[in-house]
């Protein structure tokens, strides 16, 4: 399941290298706007489906928190901050998820599920912050807001997106956000920037797989787990960015960031439903003894017996069949009836009865 619904952190871990290297580094919300606006406009095509009832304002909300906002605010980060730092604040994205699940749709936290959490977070300190990076107040800010915006956001899109497909829910969403940030973008950034070819290449890559791909993996995961484990498959954010600084820019790769990645891989499995599934298994099956831990299956009405004869007296009995049940009442043994032995007993087979009838 980490593979399966792994891939929106695995490509947006990338985000925060090709924002700072490739994208306009003074023109934030315009570049929420190219990154959702192109994504939303392509699933729309794919999934050719118009919001309808609750949805118009349910996209606008879900835009504004999961994609409009949410990408200035990272955009900002990412500009502000080292990606470390950055990636840093963002991987205590689980944590929040898991406690607005547990308000909003009474998810309790599993216990392993934030143990997995805080073991994570100790495997991105431990793999990204190094101690000589600069921390910016603003940047650290904008982490923030961004981070609880869009945890809110996709606790809320897990409880009301049950009733349509995903593929259109997320092209509503992504549509509404660029559509609701577009008019900021015009009045507080002016005119849309000039792209040279790294930078065409940097937004079609955030929009297309960072985002058109990434979000409906992430929301085909919300739909069949819990947020909360969701949230922690987040964590292979950072180790998606340390392992392509050291892919792409040829970064050192410490045996302290090494240490950060297995923590946090551990985190990420330990978290999830699975494991928990397999561990109660193995606490239920150590508290059974033997004998009461495999269970009996009922026998069938019948099965092993022979059928009944039911012939005349002192009639020879046919191969393969049983003698008639002979009842013993206390009317027969007051008559002065003897009292019934083993050899004949009421029992429905044919050895004596182990029992003493009184």
């Amino acid at each position: 399941m980490v593979t399966r619904h792994g891939d929106r952190p695995l490509t947006w871990g990338t985000t925060y290298w090709v924002t700072r290297h490739a994208l306009p580094a003074d023109q934030p919300l315009w570049g929420a706007v190219l990154r959702a606006l192109p994504a939303g406009i392509v699933l729309l095509a794919v999934a050719r489906r118009r919001p309808h009832g609750p949805w118009w304002w349910r996209s606008t909300l879900l835009g504004t928190l999961t994609t409009g906002a949410f990408f200035a605010l990272v955009y900002v980060a990412a500009q502000l901050l080292p990606t470390s730092v950055a990636s840093t604040v963002m991987a205590t994205s689980p944590v929040v998820m898991m406690a607005t699940a547990w308000l909003l749709l009474a998810q309790r936290p599993r216990v392993l599920a934030v143990a997995g959490a805080g073991l994570g977070l100790v495997g991105v300190a431990l793999m990204l912050l190094t101690g000589s990076a600069t921390i910016n107040p603003w940047g650290v800010a904008a982490a923030v807001a961004a981070m609880t915006m869009s945890s809110v956001g996709f606790v809320l899109a897990a409880r009301w997106t049950t009733d349509v497909d995903v593929v259109s829910s997320t092209a509503w969403q992504l549509l509404a956000g660029a559509l609701v940030l577009l008019p900021v973008a015009v009045v507080v950034e002016g005119a849309p920037p000039q792209l040279d070819t790294r930078a065409l290449i940097g937004f079609g890559y955030v929009s297309l797989m960072a985002t058109a791909v990434a979000y409906l993996a992430w929301y085909a995961g919300l739909r069949r787990l819990p947020a909360g484990s969701v949230g922690l498959i987040g964590l292979l954010n950072p180790v998606t960015g340390v392992l392509l600084g050291t892919l792409v820019a040829a970064e050192p790769l410490t045996g302290q960031q090494i240490g950060g990645v297995v923590l946090v891989l551990l985190g990420v499995l330990l978290g999830q439903p699975a494991i928990a599934r397999l561990t109660r298994r193995h606490a239920t099956t150590g508290r059974l003894s033997p004998r009461t831990g495999e269970g009996r299956r009922p026998r069938p009405a019948g099965a092993g017996s022979a059928p009944t004869w039911s012939g005349s007296p002192g009639a020879p009995r046919p191969s393969g069949t049983r003698s008639p049940a002979r009842r013993s009442t206390a009317g027969s043994s007051a008559a002065g009836g003897s009292e019934p032995t083993s050899s004949s007993c009421s029992c429905l087979h044919d050895r004596p009865c182990a029992t003493t009838h009184r």
